[in-house]
């Protein structure tokens, strides 16, 4: 049966349509047009916007539940939590731990991918354990290993092959053999948390790594003698930058330049967020170390940040709010490119015909009206 969408403004993948109609058949969408339709199916969103819904490729945790809690629960309840922001895919990310937690996370992840109600799982992102101390985070460095590629297909095994995405420090030993060969094995590889050169960092991206984690943060700054990751970041082509934007991790004027030098279709908005996403402050844990969380940010008790408790619609609303994008920018620093960064732009992250029709009900100040699954509303405000 097809369901007609009518809206001010739509945010298509090839641009921006106005005062139109969307239609959307068997959970799909289909076509765009500007006449009314023959139709009495007829959903009327006039002074609303509809944009595709968000994609977060790094996220931990939402509403105290956390990926590596390593329950059902707590990946359904983030899964549905996330609707509230207009968020349809996410990459449930784990952090830094042993190998055996690991197993048991993925593995946990692979039984519950198929029976969750709200934003679907496009996969797992391992954050870590292939990184290095100086810049470790809240990464837990008595985990750090080099890269191994038989660890590699040991979670994609219990995992069922959802492993699409892995950060390592490109200064280890045997990163650039590692990356060579998660490439070619369908896993996005992504750096940080690493004190690397610019030329170590140059080597794996030509290896294949094509993901900057949470830029600026976790790794060697630029200076004028030694660019480092940043740097990095910056100057190598056919790479993607992530950027949490809440305003305690990146300055805007920071988040700025790195839009300047990467374009704005090269970077990838991210939330980062813990388990305290969505809660009240206090104090809260981060794999095995406590975090306290006031005033928008989350802590270790060393004073360093944990991860981050922004949600993905106020990350948007931040980059236009700073007079750093347009909200058509930053709708797709929010959905298409890290889609694209991940190899899942043929899944999701865009409204054009043949996808599923997971889309999102805004107005332009990004308050999250409604959010569809297939077609259907999962969330209302």
């Amino acid at each position: 049966m097809k369901t007609y969408i009518y809206a001010d403004k739509f945010f298509m993948n090839y641009g921006v349509e106005e005062n139109g109609y969307l239609c959307i058949n068997n959970g799909k969408f289909e076509s765009f047009q500007k006449e009314k339709p023959n139709s009495d199916n007829i959903i009327d969103y006039s002074g609303k916007l509809i944009a595709p819904g968000f994609v977060d490729t790094h996220i931990h945790g939402l509403l105290n539940c956390d990926i590596m809690d390593n329950t059902p629960e707590a990946v359904k309840t983030i899964s549905k939590g996330l609707l509230k922001y207009g968020v349809t895919s996410f990459l449930p990310t784990t952090l830094t731990d042993s190998i055996e937690r690991l197993n048991e996370s993925v593995e946990n992840i692979a039984n519950v991918y198929n029976d969750i109600e709200g934003a679907k799982i496009q996969g797992i992102f391992l954050e870590g354990p292939f990184f290095t101390e100086k810049f470790k985070g809240a990464q837990n460095k008595k985990y750090f290993k080099d890269p191994d590629s038989n660890i590699l297909d040991q979670w994609q095994k219990k995992s069922n092959n959802l492993i699409k995405k892995i950060a390592i420090a490109p200064e280890r030993e045997n990163a650039a053999e590692f990356t060579s060969y998660a490439t070619k094995h369908n896993v996005t590889v992504a750096l940080g948390h690493s004190a690397a050169t610019f030329d170590e960092a140059k080597k794996v991206v030509a290896s294949g790594a094509n993901i900057f984690v949470h830029t600026y943060n976790g790794m060697s700054p630029l200076t004028h003698r030694e660019p480092g990751m940043v740097g990095a970041a910056m100057e190598l082509k056919n790479t993607f930058a992530e950027l949490i934007c809440d305003g305690h991790h990146i300055s805007p004027i920071a988040a700025n330049i790195m839009m300047n030098a990467k374009s704005r279709d090269n970077i990838v908005l991210i939330t980062d967020c813990m388990r305290a996403g969505s809660m009240e402050d206090g104090n809260y844990t981060l794999g095995e170390f406590d975090v306290i969380v006031k005033g928008g940010t989350a802590k270790l008790t060393t004073g360093s940040l944990a991860g981050s408790v922004l949600t993905m619609n106020k990350a948007i609303k931040n980059v236009v709010d700073w007079n750093i994008a347009t909200l058509e920018e930053a709708i797709k620093m929010a959905s298409f490119n890290p889609a694209l960064s991940c190899n899942l732009e043929n899944v999701c992250g865009s409204i054009k015909p043949g996808l599923d029709a997971d889309f999102v009900v805004i107005d332009n100040k990004l308050n999250v009206y409604n959010t569809f699954i297939n077609g259907i509303c999962k969330y209302s405000l």
